[in-house]
């Protein structure tokens, strides 16, 4: 089941269709939402990297596939951005022409420490559809000879997260999350489902790669029970909620919940407090005005206004508020978001998030990136920037953390260098009083990549050295010599062009 009609549905082809720019030429989902129509911007950026990557390919003597897998690929596609949007990424033009400069940053900046605390991929047997094709991803890209064979649903899934998250990108550590929904087979991954992938990850790893959400949620029969056996038994590393119920199937959401309720929520976030989870972790946003139509009486759960005073009673949990609370993804309109800056200085609801702890004088709400980055940076990079820099001028660097949402846009590593060459126009730095983002590897990014989600979670140093010469890294070793690459493909939906 799907929250799209069956009229929505029509309108959509697969992500992998798409062209596999290093960077998406237009708005992907998965199935909680509706994408957006391609952009004139986005349309001009696929032309524009098209054309780019071609010429430097038959330059270098390499088909054009096989130029955008490289380091001056992935350079040439945020020159294209640069062309289309203005300067808003740190890029030169010697990247693109000289794969050895290109490949010097990329190797200096590998070894960063990214940990994404916000990451997905389906069950086995799952009925969202269009998934289905993720299948042949693998087996077409070559880089695992077992996998060209025709493969069902059950044999991808887990694999290609492991291929996208751990080889294809510099993400050292990540977070395996969920969303739940009424209909019991529409949840992404059961609580039980994200504890055994841990496991799985960690144990072929030998050391500490992956975290494990278990979903709370109020309202369902026997939830409150649930809480105790995945605390009890799953031991997750954090809690995470979606106060908008089934957000899924919003069309069969019926128990919708905000977290500053006292009778319903309180009791589970004293649990969490026993149990000594400090990390709670809400969806909130991707609720842009279409989908309010649709479903008016969800948008205050959708919405930051429960945020403050939850966190402001509950001083000993870390409120974690993924997508940052960004209102305008998918059917949402980029330029809204833009045009709504320019008239007020505000976009929903990150400039209201952004004001919580000045205005309710707490220091346990934070903000996640997700889908804010993700959806933005590939429609009008300077709402990017913009919403990062206000989230850190009202919450500060050390409160903005690292999340992708990945798999649905494939391979995280273009978000990654996205925000390594993200930098806030100085005219808008002026006149907004925001600060400058600075270097990939300078203070404030290095934060928000994994300094902030290790002080939550208690990663500690230990850990990160074992990641140095475990088998994971034995393995992308081998990869970067052997591989096939990076296949470039976005996972989900697409509303098909015109």
């Amino acid at each position: 089941m799907s929250m799209l009609s069956t009229n929505e549905l029509e309108k959509l082809s697969a992500a992998e269709s798409l062209f596999p720019s290093p960077i998406p030429v237009q708005s992907v989902s998965s199935d909680e939402f509706m994408p957006g129509l391609q952009t004139k911007k986005q349309r001009e950026f696929e032309t524009r990297v098209k054309e780019m990557g071609a010429r430097m390919a038959k330059r270098l003597g390499m088909s054009r596939r096989r130029f955008f897998q490289t380091a001056a690929g992935m350079a040439t596609a945020f020159l294209a951005m640069n062309d289309t949007y203005g300067p808003i990424f740190g890029v030169s033009a010697a990247e693109a022409a000289e794969p050895e400069h290109a490949d010097d940053r990329a190797k200096k900046l590998s070894g960063q420490f990214i940990m994404d605390m916000h990451t997905h991929f389906l069950r086995p047997g799952t009925k969202i559809m269009t998934f289905v094709n993720q299948r042949k991803a693998v087996g077409k890209a070559g880089w695992n000879p077992g996998l060209a064979k025709e493969q069902t649903i059950d044999d991808l899934m887990f694999t290609n997260y492991l291929k996208e998250i751990y080889l294809d990108s510099d993400t050292k550590v990540a977070c395996i999350s969920g969303a739940p929904s009424e209909v019991p087979e529409d949840w992404f991954l059961t609580n039980e489902m994200k504890a055994q992938a841990r496991a799985d990850v960690n144990g072929l790893a030998g050391s500490k790669r992956m975290l494990a959400h278990a979903i709370f949620t109020p309202g369902y029969d026997g939830w409150m029970e649930q809480i105790d056996h995945a605390i009890n038994d799953l031991k997750p590393d954090s809690m995470k909620g979606y106060t908008i119920g089934d957000n899924t199937n919003k069309n069969l959401s019926k128990h919708p919940w905000r977290l500053d309720d006292e009778k319903l929520v309180y009791p589970a976030y004293e649990k969490f407090a026993k149990a000594g989870l400090k990390n709670v972790c809400i969806h909130k946003g991707l609720f842009p005005p279409s989908v309010e139509k649709q479903f008016p009486h969800l948008l205050e759960y959708s919405d930051v206004r429960d945020v403050g005073k939850a966190a402001k009673d509950w001083p000993q949990l870390n409120f974690i508020i993924y997508h940052g609370g960004y209102r305008f993804a998918g059917g949402g309109s980029v330029e809204d978001a833009w045009a709504q800056f320019e008239q007020t200085g505000r976009i929903e609801w990150i400039t209201d998030l952004s004001e919580v702890p000045a205005k309710y004088g707490v220091k346990n709400v934070y903000a996640d990136v997700g889908q804010l980055f993700a959806q933005s940076t590939i429609a009008d990079p300077r709402v990017s920037a913009v919403m990062v820099g206000q989230l850190i001028k009202g919450m500060g660097s050390d409160h903005v953390c690292w999340g992708t949402d990945a798999i649905w846009t494939g391979s995280p590593q273009w978000q990654i260098e996205a925000l390594r060459r993200l930098e806030i126009p100085e005219e808008l730095r002026r006149k907004y009083a925001l600060q400058p983002l600075g270097p990939a590897d300078g203070p404030v990014k290095t934060a928000i990549f994994g300094g902030n989600n290790a002080r939550l979670y208690n990663y500690k140093p230990q850990h990160r050295a074992a990641l140095e010469n475990d088998r994971l890294a034995s393995y992308r070793e081998l990869y970067d010599k052997h591989g096939a690459g990076r296949t470039n493909l976005a996972y989900g939906y697409a509303l098909k062009t015109a």
